[in-house]
Parts: C-alpha cells; sequence; structure tokens
C-alpha cells in the first residue's frame, strides 16, 4: 500500500479548511442585512426616546419607513428645551395635532447638508403642506431658527439632520400670537392704542402680503418703562405710541439664526443694534447701553415671527 506523506495530509487539511472558509465567506456574502429606515433608527437611539413615542403615537412609523425623505429630528433635549419634558407631555396632545407637528419636519426627498445652498430662508414644502424655513450660513444649518447639530444621518430611505428645538407649524398671524400669549397683553393694548394714530400697524401684524419680524416686550417689560398698567397704555398719546410700536417691527422674517452683530433697519425706518456675541441683544438709540435681551425666540407666525424681549426699545 503506497504511504501519505505527513505533508499530503496537512496539504489535504489546509485545502478543507480553505473550502470550509470560503463557504463561510459566502453564506456570510448571501445573509440579508435588515433595512435601517427612519423609523429604524429613530426606535434605536435613545437620544430619541421623546420622537419615538411622538411617532407612535401619531400613527407615522410606517410612513417613516417607506418613500424618500429628509428628517429634521428633535432630540430629547429638543423636546424638553421646547416645553415638553418627557413623552407623556407630547402623547397628551391629539394624535392629529402630534402627526401635523410630525409632518411639519419632513421633506419628501433627500437633502444632504451639501445639497443646501449658503443662502437665508430658504421656503421649502413639507409634507403637512406648509412652509418651512432653511439657512446655510457661517454657523451652520437651521430651520425655522432650530439648528441642525448632527447632519447627514444615512437612512435607508433617506437621511435624517438632528436638531435643537421641536418646529410647530404657524397657524396664527402675528397679532394673533401676541393676543395668545399673556406675556404679551400690554404689547397688544399698546398696538391697539397706537393703530389709532396709524391703522397701517394692525394691518401689518394681520396680513399675509408681507412678513414682518416683532421684536415684542413683555409686560414686565413695559412696566419698567413706565406704563404699571394696561391701562395706561390704553390712556397714552396713540402717535407716540404707533413710533414706538413700529420701532419694534423689522421687514422680513429674521429668524435667530439670521441675525448677525450690526443694525437692521425698522419699519419706521430708524436703526437697532444687534448683537449675537452672548445671546442675542437688541439696542434702541434710546436705551443707551441698556440692551434688550432676546428671553425667547424664534416665534413662528403665518405672516412672520415673533422674538419676546425684556425691555421696550426706545427710538
Amino acid at each position: 500500500m503506497k504511504k501519505v506523506s505527513f505533508f499530503s495530509r496537512y496539504a489535504a487539511k489546509l485545502a478543507m479548511m480553505g473550502l470550509l472558509a470560503g463557504l463561510f465567506v459566502a453564506c456570510k456574502d448571501d445573509e440579508v442585512v435588515a433595512p435601517m429606515t427612519v423609523t429604524d433608527i429613530v426606535l434605536e437611539n435613545n437620544d430619541f426616546t421623546i420622537l419615538r413615542a411622538a411617532v407612535q403615537h401619531a400613527g407615522l412609523a410606517d410612513a417613516l419607513k417607506t418613500g424618500t425623505l429628509t428628517v429634521f429630528a428633535p432630540n430629547d433635549a429638543a423636546f424638553v428645551a421646547s416645553g415638553y419634558a418627557n413623552a407623556a407631555a407630547i402623547t397628551a396632545l391629539p394624535a392629529a395635532t402630534v402627526k401635523a407637528i410630525l409632518e411639519y419636519h419632513v421633506l419628501g426627498s433627500t437633502v444632504l447638508s451639501t445639497d443646501i445652498a449658503t443662502a437665508a430662508n430658504q421656503a421649502v414644502p413639507t409634507l403637512n403642506g406648509q412652509t418651512a424655513y432653511i439657512t446655510k450660513n457661517a454657523a451652520g444649518v437651521s430651520v425655522n431658527g432650530a439648528s441642525v447639530v448632527t447632519a447627514d444621518i444615512s437612512a435607508d430611505n433617506g437621511v435624517i439632520h438632528v436638531i435643537n428645538r421641536l418646529l410647530l407649524p404657524p397657524s396664527q398671524t402675528l397679532l394673533q400670537v401676541a393676543q395668545g400669549n399673556t406675556n404679551f397683553t400690554y404689547l397688544v393694548a399698546a398696538a391697539v392704542r397706537a393703530a389709532q394714530a396709524n391703522p397701517t400697524i394692525v394691518a401689518a401684524l394681520t396680513s399675509d402680503a408681507s412678513a414682518f419680524t416683532v421684536f415684542a416686550p413683555t409686560n414686565q417689560a413695559f412696566i419698567a418703562a413706565g406704563f404699571p398698567t394696561a391701562a395706561s397704555l390704553t390712556a397714552a398719546d396713540p402717535a407716540v405710541l404707533a413710533g414706538i410700536i413700529l420701532y419694534h417691527v423689522v421687514p422680513g422674517r429674521i429668524f435667530s439664526t439670521n441675525l448677525t452683530t450690526g443694525n437692521v433697519t425698522t419699519a419706521a425706518s430708524g436703526v437697532l443694534k444687534v448683537d449675537v456675541s452672548s445671546g442675542v441683544k437688541i439696542t434702541g438709540n434710546g436705551n443707551g447701553t441698556n440692551a434688550a435681551n432676546v428671553v425667547s425666540a424664534n416665534i413662528l407666525a403665518t405672516n412672520g415671527v415673533v422674538h419676546a424681549i425684556d425691555r421696550v426699545l426706545l427710538p
């Protein structure tokens, strides 16, 4: 009988091992990799626990698995910063309301951060039928004043950009926003009184023909300026109030991320000084060195945007 050498047996073993390795690799290549859709990413990422609850509450989990989408996704910190402390807070809203809010965060195509032009307030249609405004500048990308903190998370059906604020679709005019906020009752009284001397004030705050930005003093700001009650404003000279109110209104839709340090011209052709080196501060010509701080930014209206400030701006 012919003897088989040690080396021949060893070579045969190596050949068999190679064959098995090849079969293993082939099996790995044939494995089906589970898709990672937008929904899958939201379900698996623990930074999206509130968004996850909102998606499920709104019944959008299946919808976010299909199509080609761009999602501006608020993380948990964004919900908290927008007044929703936990999942229970957002799911306490009607499902239809949450659905409309979430669809306002979604575009019907894939838009990478590199696809966005460097420009301010680029109007884009969202899945809920309303318009959002994207800005790209030296500070990065933002939408309706909410900054993108993590861009271009790839999904099988699109892309996710993580943002630091919840986007709320506008449903009211500038005047209605002020009327619905208990911090602006003095401002409303002042605007109504001022309109007696200049009716264009109410027209500007209610018309969708043009967009305006309102730096809106809170009630406490008016009290500090010498108006102890709303009644004191209704008794003031309407012409004087008209000049003051218009000094707080700037033509155009200007989100906080659109502001830079420098001057802006008001609807009354006056000049406001803007400083964004530490937060956002606004100073009127008559304020000296006492700047107003923006205490609540980017309140979107159908015809503009509101920034609440803690001091009345004086021409």
